[in-house]
């Protein structure tokens, strides 16, 4: 698991020392186009997001619920800390130490190439999107070329994740 936390945090921070200022949440605080925008689609395939900004990213919080988002941890969840393309629900302090993270767009499909790089297995799940992969504590959704990835940061025996990482990607893909 610590590899693949590694990874995450790795990937989240990313964003965060970005010099590319289209990168940056405006001032007035809308959503700004990103490189996923791009990737994203066009037409009306982007208005059937949910909860889309202007250029039709999905916010990803729209996309796994609070509640969804308990059910997969096991635990109660705080309220959910949204940026473009990523969304967080993490426990309290006085919880157990897990937390909920959906990446969408250009950052989900950096993620999934990072796990691939770094030598991890992803099982193929047939029937959901154009296509999904699966790991111990991670899932990773296309539908019409737009990336979703949900990882879950918990310590349990990764094989308690694969139903229920399963059951949330068929339900994500269902949103896209």
């Amino acid at each position: 698991m610590l590899p693949a936390l590694a990874v995450v945090m790795t990937i989240s921070l990313s964003g965060c020392g970005s010099s590319d200022e289209a990168s940056a949440p405006p001032a007035d605080g809308s959503q700004p186009a990103t490189a996923a925008t791009t990737a994203a689609g066009t037409g009306s395939e982007k208005s059937a997001r949910p909860g889309g900004n202007a250029a039709g990213v999905p916010d990803p919080c729209k996309l796994v619920s609070r509640q969804e988002a308990e059910q997969l941890a096991g635990t109660a969840l705080g309220s959910p800390e949204s940026t473009p393309e990523r969304c967080v629900y993490t426990a309290p302090p006085d919880g157990p130490a897990t937390q909920v993270e959906i990446f969408s767009g250009k950052t989900a499909q950096d993620y999934l190439t990072a796990e691939r790089g770094i030598g991890h297995t992803l099982t193929p799940l047939p029937g959901i999107g154009k296509e999904a992969y699966i790991e111990d504590y991670a899932v990773f959704v296309n539908v019409n070329d737009f990336w979703v990835s949900i990882v879950l940061a918990r310590n349990n025996n990764p094989a308690e994740n694969r139903g229920p990482l399963e059951n949330l990607a068929r339900t994500v893909a269902g949103r896209i």
